[in-house]
């Protein structure tokens, strides 16, 4: 224990011995009470209650009577009212839980949407992906084709540009006598 725990022990042990001498003070005091109040009862006659009348005492249990079936009735009433209210309440609960676990289906299908999404159009995808991958291939084929053409047409007008200048060849008339002279390529 710390030394600081003692003055609050020491504080509850002294209010403790006050409250067992407030308590019996009071004990006396309801003692006496007691004893007057018994002494003043026995001498008084007139405290005792008086007797009344059988009839009129049968009109105020017959009275008492139908205030109880009354009573009774009103109970029967309000437990009937009771048990409707709480079929509502268990409808509405039972409601509640069917749209909370509809919410949460729908949550849950609101969460997993753009992983669908994604899904799908990854599977959109796959043939345009595959379709631009054999176009770039064709692409690059074409271009090697292209590089080769010209690098074989470059290599050809430089041939041609030291032996002389092609000419083109037109197609001879028939008659045999034609006005222009055409050139012969060696």
């Amino acid at each position: 224990m710390s030394q600081s725990d003692t003055p609050n022990i020491q504080a509850l042990s002294t209010e403790a011995s006050q409250l067992r001498q407030e308590l019996q003070l009071r004990d006396q005091l309801v003692q006496q009470l007691s004893q007057e109040l018994f002494r003043l009862v026995k001498g008084n006659t007139n405290f005792m209650p008086q007797r009344t009348e059988p009839e009129r005492d049968l009109a105020q249990l017959q009275a008492l009577r139908e205030q109880l079936q009354a009573v009774e009735q009103q109970v029967a009433f309000y437990q009937e009212q009771i048990t409707s209210r709480d079929v509502e309440i268990y409808q509405l609960r039972q409601s509640v839980q069917e749209l909370t676990d509809r919410s949460r289906m729908l949550e849950q299908v609101v969460q997993e949407l753009p992983q669908i999404y994604r899904r799908k159009f990854e599977e959109r995808m796959t043939p345009v992906r595959e379709k631009v991958a054999i176009l770039q291939r064709e692409n690059r084929q074409l271009q090697a084709e292209l590089q080769s053409v010209s690098y074989r047409l470059a290599l050809k007008t430089r041939n041609a540009s030291h032996s002389g200048i092609d000419l083109p060849n037109f197609p001879r008339p028939a008659s045999g006598q034609s006005n222009i002279s055409t050139p012969q390529n060696a």
